[in-house]
């Protein structure tokens, strides 16, 4: 394990506890990779009543603007690991992603959910304690978001009227972000 990726599990560690298992999507081109990305698991618990996947090893040291990305679901789910292993590849091969920044699945992001896109935001449940990092003391911060699955009619919105348009949207319904059935917002 690479030092960038043992400080980013401490990291999560200290936010969400202990009680995960580390993943690994070994299918397709990702295991052509030098770095060692692993998917980590949190289990819920009786604070957070949901299922946590959090890349480590999304990106490296090297980054300009190392980032790292976490998604949540109701139900376990296998599935999620082969999602973001596939946004790490593009993140790695194509384009450095970042704060707001839209993302095809390219399929649904659990089962026959509408959302087979996702945003990435910050980590509103988790606060600024997440989301900046800085490994041993230092002056450069690894940033951890928050990848929201959404639909193609709210990433069209996103892109017709900027990402603060589709965040007060979603908050203004009070969407359920667990729920792989939801419907669009827009």
């Amino acid at each position: 394990m690479s030092i960038y990726n043992k400080l980013i599990k401490e990291h999560y560690i200290s936010n969400w506890g202990s009680n995960f298992e580390e993943r690994i999507w070994t299918k397709g081109p990702i295991k052509e990779f030098d770095n060692k990305l692993t998917i980590l698991e949190f289990k819920p618990t009786g604070k957070r009543k949901m299922w946590t996947y959090a890349t480590c090893g999304m990106s490296a040291f090297t980054h300009e603007k190392p980032v790292e990305l976490h998604l949540f679901s109701a139900a376990q789910d296998n599935s999620i690991l082969e999602l973001l292993t596939s946004v790490v590849y593009y993140h790695n091969i194509y384009q450095n992603l970042n704060l707001g920044d839209t993302i095809n699945f390219g399929r649904a992001w659990q089962g026959d959910s509408e959302c087979s896109y996702g945003f990435i935001s910050l980590p509103y449940l988790d606060g600024p304690d997440l989301e900046r990092f800085y490994p041993d003391n230092s002056d450069r911060a690894i940033f951890c978001y928050w990848l929201i699955p959404i639909t193609l009619q709210e990433r069209n919105y996103k892109i017709q009227n900027g990402l603060e348009e589709l965040e007060e949207k979603l908050e203004g319904s009070q969407f359920n972000y667990l729920d792989s059935n939801r419907r669009s917002v827009v």
